[in-house]
């Protein structure tokens, strides 16, 4: 299947017995979607079936637990120990089939990085680890301390139950029609424990030198062949690198690719970190594209059988280029499949402009799922574990809704509904769209936020949504309207403070703006960002606060950063949070080669502003009532809160209104993408508020007949 732009992208590759229609590889992630006993339902099938449509060539199905009842590595994973759940993974494996994709299960035995049970947990070695980037953590209630994970060390009588258990999983993938397996040999779970030589400390046969750490993969890789028989494909998913000291190097990783060619395994897909080092595993906004594919370059060099490479994979031309170089033979797509499931047949067919890039968020697909112990969801694909989303049916009644407000939440909304058919017109009060998410462009490492706004912009374009820019409708406007949606985000909080108004005194979106009209969506009359002196202090705890101090210091400044808060940021993505405070120590995260700071950004917890001078003295007050002063050139205002003026006018005048996003209660985006999708579904017959203050629709018919 070859096209004219993407030629390696779109042409064949041969795995073992079975050959794939194209380069591109759904890698695996877990969606912890299953069913609690791990069986398979319609939400799995679901998600990876609408991939298959989509065109990807190789799926596979991630983290699925050769025994649940000594380790998942999400609460609701897909598990392949019993032979009951074969029915279920037979009609997954069909799923993908019948939309041309080959298939394959991914086992993960996790070890010290499961997330139930939460004790009793073992590994290769004896240890204690604090992982708050994993979905495995220590779990820590609200008036407890974290005191770390205890995990005891495999007996050999152990190793052997686990190598059977990997084995008897493969036998029932085989058995449930799948083409290949692969085993989970990186980020830090079981099969990496053994690997690494950071983790694997044992002295006996399945630890120490090289070819003992390798035993235990070795010897799974070998029962699988004697059970499925030689014709059925084995992969193996292990780290590159794991970028903490004494742990696995590239040269090492060259070595175990080279060995598992010999033992027979069919290919190698090879990703990146330990969970002591959480970035490099999950990639946060950060990282640039493909930063990790030197890795499976290096390894190609040194083996015949097919490589995947994949972390941060968004761009078809990038794709095609690192095929074509040699560099690898496949790419792997995971988070990006979550954001567009439809990334292949976009490519296939020219339409790359319309492709939902993933922005690495990390918050739909990790922070508010996999980390709490729910079902995986998406910041920026609402239709992730949703199907209302998949297939969205016409409106029953057509609305005339008022849209106020063009940031994500609000363009979410006018793109669904007009979708469903309704007439949406989209006022804005700046002259363009975007909203809150545009001042990223500016945040050294945080760009990624654009991709979401653009294709937002080109959706709101394509679909000739009525856009009306600098506008700021009134309430005798809004009134003609069926429903109005006030997507307007918060308003920054200006606390009552001697010389709150000082011309010193600032806001995050002042000194966020981006300046550069090279944008396709600059207005024109966007006003420039306020220059800060040397030393400036951020006070606030959101992400405005987070974006804010590194803009400054990206920039040179000096930034003190005070929150009221015990620790800053404890609300953020741990993966985020751990690269940015090692940012903000003056140093990178690992796997970064980025520009540093040249000042270290200074957080000052527990604190609060009481005065800000004239002469720029600025007065802090810490928990204990203790009194400080900071001689500071700028002070900028980060903190955020709901803006509910125009909703109550709106009520009194009994127009049908709801409030997404900042303006219902400061979150996030996905919070905002989401509130925005569920009030473009509900509009429809019988539309009026609840006495929630909702909005509801299509009521039951003895409700209705009671109404009237």
């Amino acid at each position: 299947m070859q096209h004219p732009e993407y030629p390696n992208l779109f042409s064949p590759v041969r795995i073992g017995n079975f050959e794939v229609p194209n380069r591109i590889c759904h890698v695996p992630t877990d969606i912890s979607s299953a069913n609690a006993d791990g069986s398979v339902n319609r939400r799995v099938i679901n998600y990876h079936e609408q991939i298959a449509k989509g065109g990807c060539g190789l799926i596979i199905v991630g983290a699925s637990s050769p025994d649940k009842t000594t380790g998942r590595p999400t609460v609701t994973c897909v598990c392949v120990d019993e032979d009951p759940l074969i029915p279920g993974l037979g009609e997954l494996a069909e799923a993908m089939h019948r939309h041309g994709a080959r298939c394959a299960v991914q086992i993960q035995a996790p070890g010290r990085q499961a997330a139930w049970p939460r004790t009793g947990l073992k590994s290769a070695s004896d240890s204690v680890v604090e992982l708050p980037g994993s979905a495995g953590h220590e779990v820590v209630y609200a008036e407890s301390l974290a005191q770390g994970k205890a995990i005891g060390a495999m007996t050999v009588e152990e190793i052997y139950a686990s190598i059977e258990k990997f084995a008897e999983g493969a036998w029932r993938v085989q058995q449930a029609g799948f083409d290949c397996v692969e085993l989970h040999g990186a980020h830090g779970y079981l099969i990496a424990q053994f690997m690494s030589p950071f983790v694997n400390k044992r002295n006996d046969r399945f630890g120490g030198s090289f070819i003992n750490r390798m035993r235990f993969v070795l010897e799974i890789v070998h029962r699988i062949r004697y059970k499925c028989g030689n014709d059925f494909p084995i992969g193996v998913r292990y780290s590159g690198e794991e970028w903490i000291p004494g742990s696995r190097e590239l040269a090492e990783s060259v070595q175990i690719a080279k060995l598992l060619e010999e033992h027979g395994v069919a290919f190698v897909d090879i990703s990146a970190g330990i969970f002591e080092a959480p970035g490099t595993v999950m990639d946060p906004m950060y990282y640039p594209q493909g930063w990790n594919t030197y890795t499976a370059d290096e390894v190609k060099k040194h083996v015949g059988i097919p490589v995947i490479t994949s972390h941060t994979l968004r761009d078809p031309a990038y794709c095609e280029k690192i095929l074509a170089e040699g560099k690898t033979d496949m790419v792997g797509l995971s988070r990006q499949m979550i954001a567009d499931p439809y990334w292949g047949n976009k490519a296939y067919s020219g339409r790359t402009d319309e492709i939902r890039k993933c922005i690495s968020c990390l918050v739909g697909c990790w922070q508010e799922s996999l980390m709490i112990r729910r079902h995986m969801r998406c910041a920026i694909n609402p239709a992730v574990g949703d199907e209302r989303f998949v297939h969205l049916k016409p409106a029953a009644k057509v609305c005339n809704v008022a849209v106020v407000g063009g940031g994500p939440g609000g363009m979410e909304t006018a793109r669904i509904a007009t979708l469903r058919g309704h007439k949406v017109t989209l006022f804005e009060k700046t002259g363009e769209l975007g909203g809150a998410i545009l001042l990223c462009c500016t945040v050294p490492g945080k760009h990624k936020m654009r991709w979401y706004a653009d294709w937002l912009r080109h959706q709101i374009d394509k679909l000739a949504v009525d856009v009306r820019l600098r506008a700021t409708p009134g309430v005798d406007e809004l009134q003609q309207y069926d429903a109005v949606v006030l997507a307007g985000g918060g308003r920054v909080v200006r606390p009552d403070v001697p010389g709150i108004d000082l011309p010193r005194v600032c806001t995050a979106e002042d000194v966020l703006r981006c300046k550069t009209e090279k944008c396709e969506f600059f207005p024109g009359d966007r006003p420039p960002p306020i220059e800060c002196g040397s030393v400036v202090l951020v006070w606030g705890d959101h992400f405005a606060a987070a974006d804010a101090a590194e803009k400054l210091a990206g920039d040179g400044r000096k930034v003190y950063l005070v929150t009221e808060n015990a620790e800053f940021a404890a609300w953020m993505e741990p993966c985020h949070k751990d690269v940015m405070l090692k940012r903000f120590a003056g140093g990178n995260a690992e796997g970064l080669k980025g520009k540093t700071f040249e000042q270290p950004v200074t957080v000052i917890p527990g604190t609060t502003v009481t005065e800000i001078g004239e002469d720029g003295e600025v007065t802090l007050m810490d928990s204990q009532f203790r009194k400080s002063t900071l001689s500071i050139d700028n002070v900028v205002l980060a903190a955020v809160e709901p803006d509910t003026g125009l909703y109550d006018e709106l009520l009194a005048a009994g127009v049908t209104v709801v409030k997404i996003g900042d303006r219902r209660e400061v979150r996030n985006l996905r919070a905002a993408v989401t509130d925005g999708a569920n009030a473009a579904l509900t509009f429809d017959e019988d539309l009026a508020l609840n006495a929630n203050g909702a909005a509801i629709s299509l009521l039951p018919t003895e409700v209705r007949v009671d109404s009237q």
